[in-house]
């Protein structure tokens, strides 16, 4: 290992995309943080961004684009008020200069002066307000999944191909170095063949209990929060995180945490779209509004080249493999297995392990906020570059619909009972009308989005 800490910021980002980084450190280089990565980089024009949704994630991304002193955190936004003066407090401690402030994040679209939208609301607003700012000449790092169904995402390509910007997917694993490395390990044949591939997620969520309909609080703007959703009346246990389990709004587990294993497994085995998907799955837990299933099974089928599952436990903690996220390749000569952090385990065909990279930087799968600041700065700068210099993305809208999807097919053969065949070409359901309606949503008359 070669790298110093005058490397430039450019060659480490790349360094790190081509996974030859910290090989034999284990983690991440010690001489890095958030913090210094920005203080490497050259005297460039800073880029000027806006963040849409800062109550928990987004507040912890505003913090981290914050670190980094080629952006400037010039706008945040939320439908929160108190969201709002939060961060903004934070940005202005962090920077010494408080950021522009808007309830409605239409305005920061207007403002020719941004540069690029970070985008970490709920849902059913990612693609939407992804392609506002797409169409106000906007960047945007877009948090996964790439949308609420399908048709967003597919919408979302072809967005992005026709005005030419930026769009990065927050898919932050594609730039861990040992992750990297792991993949790189794979698809080198070190494990031999690989045919299967599991994935999984466990956590220990509570109820959420029997909401009421209640008078929205007069530091919510409910309008704007269901934007493109048809409305619905208020209700107190929604906001801020349990929207994740209505159909309505969120998109179950399978894509609040199982897009990122899913990515894993098909970025190693260099998979695409599958011919059969099949998903059984319930709300076995508890008695309350919990629309989603609280534990699914999910199976993929790529003809005769490869199977993949993913198995999500919400409400079950015990972990597997001794994570509670993670994914193992199965080889005809050996297995190598990620946990939910920076790090990965080689075994031979007996099980023994043959290699072992460990990282040195605490994450917390679990933690819904922020599991992984300094190596999800890399993620950032290689955003970055992307803007400045054209650089590959670790992670484009293309391969962030494509894990996306997966797990939408997943919850569609849930949701109606059958299992799917797809076109491989495309991930398009063939032969099935009830599962087809499920490829989009029904919108508010008024918000619907728009290339």
């Amino acid at each position: 290992m070669n790298t110093t800490t005058n490397t430039t910021r450019r060659d480490f980002i790349k360094t790190t995309s081509m996974g030859a980084v910290t090989l034999g450190l284990g983690g991440i280089l010690p001489q890095f943080s958030a913090a210094s990565y920005g203080q490497i980089a050259g005297a460039n024009k800073r880029v000027r961004v806006a963040v849409i949704g800062v109550n928990s994630r987004g507040g912890a991304l505003a913090s981290n684009f914050a670190n980094q002193t080629d952006f400037e955190v010039a706008c945040i936004c939320d439908v929160d008020t108190r969201a709002i003066a939060k961060c903004a407090k934070t940005i202005g401690a962090k920077t010494k200069k408080t950021p522009e402030t808007h309830q409605d994040f239409r305005r920061a679209l207007e403002d020719k002066d941004i540069d690029a939208i970070v985008i970490a609301t709920p849902d059913h607003w990612h693609t939407p307000a992804a392609l506002l700012a797409l169409q106000a000449g906007k960047h945007v790092y877009l948090e996964k999944p790439v949308s609420h169904n399908p048709h967003e995402g597919e919408m979302l390509i072809e967005a992005a191909k026709r005005h030419g910007k930026v769009v990065q997917i927050g898919t932050q694993r594609r730039s861990w170095p040992n992750v990297v490395e792991a993949i790189r390990q794979v698809q080198s044949g070190v494990i031999g063949k690989v045919h299967f591939g599991k994935g999984w997620y466990a956590n220990n969520r509570p109820s959420i209990g029997r909401g009421r309909v209640a008078a929205v609080p007069g530091w919510l703007d409910w309008n704007l929060w269901q934007g493109p959703a048809p409305r619905t009346a208020f209700r107190d246990n929604i906001i801020h995180y349990n929207w994740h389990w209505f159909w309505h709004w969120g998109t179950a587990e399978s894509l609040n945490n199982g897009t990122h294993m899913i990515d894993l497994l098909c970025w190693g085995m260099n998979l695409k779209y599958p011919t059969k998907v099949s998903s059984l799955g319930g709300r076995y837990y508890y008695q309350d509004d919990w629309e989603t299933p609280d534990t699914q099974i999910a199976t993929f089928t790529f003809g005769n080249r490869a199977t993949l599952t993913w198995e999500g436990h919400s409400c079950n903690p015990k972990p597997i493999e001794g994570s509670s996220a993670g994914v193992i390749f199965y080889g005809d000569a050996g297995s190598l297995y990620i946990s939910g952090g920076n790090d990965y385990k080689i075994y031979d065909p007996k099980g023994k392990v043959i290699k072992q990279v460990k990282n040195e930087v605490a994450i917390d799968p679990t933690n819904t906020v922020s599991p992984a600041q300094k190596l999800d700065a890399i993620h950032i700068l290689n955003f970055l570059d992307g803007i400045r210099d054209g650089a590959p993305l670790n992670m484009t809208v293309e391969a962030g619909h494509q894990c996306t999807l997966l797990m939408q097919l997943a919850n569609i053969s849930l949701r109606t009972g059958t299992t799917l065949n797809t076109d491989p070409s495309t991930g398009r359901i063939l032969g099935n009308p009830e599962a087809q309606r499920h490829w989009t949503r029904e919108y508010e008359p008024g918000w619907e989005p728009k290339i």
